[in-house]
């Protein structure tokens, strides 16, 4: 894109989906919710007072009727906990929020044709982001030239292979004139 046109959130979105940076944030954030040790702690406590588990005959029930009836009773306080956690993680100043907002002003930059600003090393690196996102890329591309095969035309494929699975069908046949079509030859 020109540095004219006006960039709308939805390309920078689109950007972000397309380039897989919205899966590896999601992953960060569901990592850093299953270790929240507050998060665990509360939704164990809410279970194990909940009507359902502290009702007389509830030991008479089926594990599949108390899990539902758990469900109905204590998913909406649970998910809202944990949508509470989710979005301290996404507006907190440093850690996630910070990376979230330094990614999403880096490739709004990008596509407004914009140098990004410096981003300065975390505490936990030593190189600054932008210099580790380039290395990770090239990490990317090399692996991903070292596993998937070369692409060739159609004439590539008919000159090279064509000939080897002539030679191959004709030795199994011990044709004779397989020693011609290897030399290049014509019988």
């Amino acid at each position: 894109m020109s540095s004219s046109s006006v960039i709308k959130p939805e390309d920078v979105l689109e950007s972000l989906m397309n380039d897989g940076t919205i899966d590896a944030l999601r992953l960060k954030i569901i990592n850093q919710l299953k270790a929240n040790e507050e998060l665990k702690s509360t939704t164990i406590k809410m279970a194990e007072e909940s009507k359902v588990l502290n009702t007389p005959g509830a030991e008479k029930q089926t594990k599949r009727e108390l899990f539902d009836a758990l469900r109905q009773e204590l998913e909406g306080p649970v998910l809202e906990k944990a949508s509470k956690s989710v979005w301290e993680l996404i507006l907190e100043k440093d850690g996630l929020g910070k990376e979230i907002n330094e990614t999403v002003e880096r490739v709004f930059c990008c596509l407004s044709g914009r140098e990004p600003p410096p981003l300065y090393a975390s505490s936990n690196t030593e190189k600054p982001p932008m210099e580790i996102e380039k290395e990770t890329e090239e990490t990317k591309e090399s692996n991903s030239s070292k596993t998937k095969p070369k692409k060739r035309n159609l004439s590539e494929v008919n000159s090279s292979e064509g000939i080897d699975e002539v030679v191959t069908t004709k030795k199994k046949q011990r044709d004779p004139s397989i020693v011609s079509l290897e030399s290049g030859k014509t019988p």
